[in-house]
């Protein structure tokens, strides 16, 4: 029965689409009956053709018109495939009902393509609330209770173990432990939290268990914010979206009231036969049709999605790779965009006395006792030539401490190694400002030999989140194509944002943002300069990438959420693709524009020889047709890169 079901719901999710494969087939096979003249089977085949294919623009057209007392496309070519059959049939041109089908196909596959993005935003939505556990360990009368989200209350005291997903925001009462919560913040490394800290929905635990106070509803935690705004900037409608929707419907009704003005008017005017005016306003509904508009777009934006897709750059809107084209400003997210996100010693410093191999060896003996993603580091870039250290003792917040051949090691920050070294080489101290002043954390490794000197500084050691090596090739290169504002938004420090900015070229940057703040600082880029792309990877990047006019995520860095909510993703996590992106939507856009002016000059010549009774139905659907394949062999020259 699992199978069954699972098929009910695919059929049910995909009708559309499903829609518009059957009634392609139908249409084949009744365009086949009528070559081998088996008129009987092709009367079978297109009617069903049409009723499959064109249900869904029919009810939505009648729709419109019941409801809103408006005239859209969808009805206006319902009716122009049947005029165009019904013209077909009285004439016994039988080939006017495989135009008429026609028609019908291209409405279906364009409502096959809008419910695809509408799928894409439940997606979206759904992977966002997947990111918090459906249920809390509560403690209730000294007793560990699973209670659903749902179910807590401001008081309630939540316990959470190593490892686990913080379920809801929250206060440290008891514990401590680091928190990864680049996803929510855009940190870029791991965050030491103690007593009275807030945590956040979402964020992954550390190394300790953690007792924490819920201290607002879950309802109103920082992953359910990201969700609502992700919510509302995918339902907002952009202006250009809501001009083509006033134009269609105002191109349906100038056409619909010039044919029945066809209709009426000629006998009386201009003496024509009740037969000549009906032939002439039916062939006026088949030239007037859009169709060659809808093909001057939809295969140029196709082409140029195949061409991107060959060059690692997916498209998921073909409206997206036209606005790429329009890019006046782009923001970045650093953490996982501009940098690799992954966490490396950059350098090694080290006193007269020890080399720097000794230095991290030292630190690695003990950070291997650790979890801790900066020792994690440390142990990967000192190889695997140093002794496991002993009797290794933590201290939350500071540093490490333990023995290393019968010799006392100390690694932590500034504050830790002044409570043991009395005084620190100026010229050490100096290069380890100059480090941090740079964006870099600098541990410092000291040791106590034994000897009478006592405690000595062996060195320090730097850790960053290396920046990516095409980053600042990138900047440029959007600068050249006359990107007119580039910034940088993320939920880092000040400092280390500042660092990556200098280091590749960018000048606004907004640091220590929350997702809201992040949308915000679109939003108001939107208003200064309209199209706006949002380059990002992070679960706090979604509402961001919603709201700008094109979002951009790393394919390979990017969160699930990062993706599902971006038009664009860059598969191969390679920035220099960006620029590439732009100029693919330049051309595109450019053909667009080429593609349009000849479809509406075949349409204003086919009217002109129908009203001077130059071309009769066949000739009219010749040019009709003819002028949809020219634009649509017009947009396959995007496919060449």
């Amino acid at each position: 029965m699992l199978y069954p079901q699972r098929f009910r719901e695919f059929t049910q999710e995909h009708s559309d689409t499903l829609a518009a494969l059957v009634c392609g087939m139908l249409l084949f096979l009744g365009w086949l009956a009528l070559q081998i003249d088996w008129l009987g089977w092709a009367l079978l085949f297109l009617p069903a053709a049409y009723v499959i294919g064109g249900y869904d623009s029919a009810r939505e057209g009648l729709t419109t018109l019941i409801k809103e007392k408006e005239l859209d496309v969808d009805l206006l070519m319902i009716v122009a495939a049947l005029g165009a059959a019904s013209l077909g049939l009285w004439r016994r041109e039988y080939h006017l009902i495989i135009d008429g089908a026609i028609l019908i196909l291209i409405f279906a596959i364009s409502g096959a393509l809008e419910g695809y993005a509408m799928r894409r935003t439940e997606r979206s939505i759904k992977g966002l609330m997947s990111l918090t556990p459906d249920t809390a360990r509560v403690l209730l009368g000294g007793e560990e209770e699973m209670l659903p989200i749902t179910q807590l209350k401001v008081g309630d005291e939540i316990i959470v173990k190593p490892g686990e997903l913080i379920p809801t925001d929250g206060l440290i009462i008891s514990g401590y432990s680091t928190l990864n919560q680049a996803a929510i913040t855009g940190e870029s490394l791991p965050i030491e939290k103690t007593v009275g800290d807030e945590v956040f929905a979402g964020t992954l635990n550390g190394f300790g268990a953690l007792k924490l106070q819920v201290h607002k509803p879950a309802s109103s935690s920082l992953i359910q914010r990201v969700i609502r705004l992700v919510e509302q900037a995918q339902t907002e409608a952009p202006p250009s979206q809501q001009f083509i929707e006033r134009f269609e419907r105002i191109y349906a009704r100038v056409i619909v009231v010039s044919g029945l003005l066809l209709v009426l008017l000629p006998p009386f005017i201009w003496g024509w036969t009740w037969e000549v005016t009906i032939y002439r306003a039916l062939t006026f509904l088949v030239v007037a049709s859009p169709c060659a508009l809808m093909a001057a777009i939809m295969p140029t934006l196709l082409s140029g999605i195949a061409n991107g897709a060959r060059q690692g750059i997916l498209f998921k809107n073909g409206a997206q790779l036209e606005k790429i084209g329009k890019v006046r400003a782009i923001a970045f997210d650093k953490t996982g965009t501009l940098t690799t996100g992954n966490v490396q010693v950059c350098q090694v410093i080290s006193s007269s006395e020890y080399s720097e191999n000794e230095v991290l060896k030292a630190a690695a003996a003990l950070e291997s006792c650790s979890e801790h993603p900066i020792g994690k580091a440390i142990v990967q870039a000192a190889g695997t030539d140093w002794v496991r250290g002993v009797d290794v003792q933590a201290i939350p917040g500071q540093g490490i401490v333990g023995f290393v051949n019968n010799a006392q090691v100390f690694v932590g920050n500034t504050a830790f190694i002044k409570q043991y070294v009395t005084q620190l080489s100026e010229e050490l101290q100096k290069s380890a400002q100059s480090l941090e002043n740079e964006g870099k954390t600098v541990v410092w490794v000291a040791k106590n030999p034994q000897a009478e000197k006592g405690i000595v500084v062996m060195g320090a050691i730097a850790i960053s989140d290396m920046l990516r090596i095409e980053a600042k090739a990138m900047i440029s290169r959007l600068r050249k194509l006359g990107v007119e504002q580039i910034v940088m938004i993320t939920g880092d420090n000040q400092r280390t944002a500042d660092s990556v900015a200098r280091t590749v070229g960018i000048d606004r940057v907004y640091a220590e943002l929350l997702p809201e703040d992040k949308l915000d600082v679109i939003r108001k880029l939107q208003e200064e300069y309209q199209t706006v792309a949002m380059v990002g990877d992070g679960i706090n990047d979604a509402p961001a990438l919603a709201q700008a006019s094109v979002g951009i995520a790393m394919g390979i860095a990017g969160s699930d959420v990062a993706l599902e909510t971006a038009d664009i993703v860059l598969m191969a996590d390679k920035l220099e693709k960006l620029a590439t992106a732009i100029e693919l939507g330049r051309r595109s856009h450019s053909v667009v524009k080429q593609n349009i002016v000849i479809a509406l000059g075949f349409i204003l010549l086919l009217l002109i020889g129908n009203f001077l009774g130059n071309i009769n139905l066949p000739i009219g659907v010749i040019g009709h047709e003819g002028s949809t394949v020219l634009v649509t062999l017009s947009g396959l020259r995007l496919l060449k890169n």
